[in-house]
């Protein structure tokens, strides 16, 4: 009798199901179908594989599932609506081409999630949905809106593109100019996922934030453009950091905290390059200068030889080309630590009285530490307290409320 094997089937899904749902997008060309026939050929993975053993190539192996799922389905409602179905037919004729092609699929998705007959949002919305697998929760919290929002603009954003018969392809290169900044937005978005979660138990999802890589490096194998290399830079800079942002019990350690010893030399190193081959390429936009200030702090040898004179003349730069609330935010995280905690707190006020930001936890942690290094403790406390509220990621939380209870017993 075959011994039945432990495989983590959660873990399976983690690290095939984008890859597995972007080909069977392109092959099915429809977004609904696509997911449903991914879901059952997960199904039947969990029955057989812990009895027969994981496929040599599990994605593969779950494209070509889900395929033949997605005809079944077909046949089954063509056969209840008594009608033929072109795609069907067309399914039926063509072969299951699972090769080295299921690489680029995620790619391709990407760039049809950008298509410029979707407005941006739903660009952004639909392809975090669709190639990240984030919940419409998340969605909403990292864009401050509404689920129900998030949900009808995703439902519209599949509904026009099945309209107008969109092509589940990469654009020719005529028409990339158009979708690549909507596509470095959502690869960072997915980057800043994995690095930083928005829910959930973890702090991070690594796999998400490799990916999100993954696609970058593909994509400047693709398209030799600056700002494709400012993002690369700008997330292997960042990625560097993980093995020490969080300490052996899962807990965050922040970035003055952080043992630099554990930074990853390579991901620095070739961080380093693709940013000069950014500032070599042409016009520096938002991602080359934010991979500079990463770059700065990369540079430092410990917190405090930090060059925070260069990092708030990066962000001075940066706020012109990125005029964002967030933005603003971090250029006053800089500005206070250049030129004193007085200086970044009249700049967070002003945000605070704009109504931008208001309900965003990280502004609340700013102004709390701003208000300790000025020495008013009771205010920080205040300040912290609010910032509690207003997150739900537990990691968060617990380190908020380390912070208040030091300072309360100090």
């Amino acid at each position: 009798m075959q011994r039945q094997l432990s495989i983590d089937m959660e873990v399976l899904y983690r690290q095939h199901s984008r890859r597995v749902l972007a080909s069977l997008v392109r092959r099915v060309c429809d977004f609904d179908l696509a997911e449903e026939s991914m879901h059952e050929a997960f199904a039947i993975a969990l029955d057989r594989w812990p009895q027969q053993g994981l496929p040599d190539n599990p994605t593969a192996w779950l494209v070509t599932t889900g395929y033949h799922r997605a005809i079944d389905r077909l046949r089954r409602r063509a056969r209840f609506e008594h009608a033929s179905d072109p795609l069907l037919d067309e399914l039926e004729s063509a072969p299951v081409d699972v090769d080295q092609a299921i690489e680029d699929d995620e790619l391709r998705l990407i760039f049809t999630c950008c298509h410029p007959e979707l407005a941006f949002t739903s660009r952004l919305a639909l392809t975090l949905r669709e190639v990240c697998g984030l919940t419409t929760e998340e969605i909403a919290r990292a864009f401050l809106l509404k689920p129900t929002t998030v949900a009808q603009r995703i439902v519209r954003a599949k509904a026009r593109l099945r309209d107008r018969q969109v092509a589940f392809s990469a654009p020719e290169s005529s028409e990339l100019a158009e979708r690549l900044d909507t596509v470095l937005h959502v690869i960072y978005l997915m980057f800043t996922e994995g690095y930083s979660t928005s829910s959930g138990e973890e702090a991070t999802r690594a796999e998400l934030s490799s990916e999100a890589i993954r696609l970058g490096r593909r994509l400047c194998e693709l398209v030799a453009d600056a700002d494709c290399f400012g993002l690369l830079a700008l997330m292997l800079l960042q990625e560097s950091r993980r093995s020490a942002r969080t300490d052996a019990s899962g807990n965050l350690v922040l970035l003055a905290d952080q043992n630099r010893q554990l930074w990853d030399s390579r991901l620095i190193e070739e961080g380093l390059d693709w940013l000069w081959q950014a500032l070599e390429a042409g016009e520096i936009g938002a991602f080359t200068l934010q991979a500079a200030i990463a770059a700065e702090h990369a540079r430092a040898g410990s917190s405090e030889q930090t060059r925070w004179d260069r990092i708030s003349a990066l962000y001075d730069v940066l706020v012109d080309v990125s005029p964002t609330p967030v933005v603003r935010l971090n250029r006053a995280v800089a500005i206070s630590m250049h030129q004193g905690a007085e200086a970044g707190m009249a700049l967070i006020d002003e945000l605070l009285e704009s109504g931008k930001l208001s309900d965003y936890h990280r502004l609340h942690v700013a102004r709390a530490e701003m208000h300790y290094r000025l020495g008013q403790q009771a205010r920080a406390v205040e300040s912290w307290h609010r910032a509690l509220l207003l997150t739900s990621h537990p990691r968060e939380q617990e380190l908020l409320q380390r912070r208040i209870d030091e300072i309360s017993k100090g």
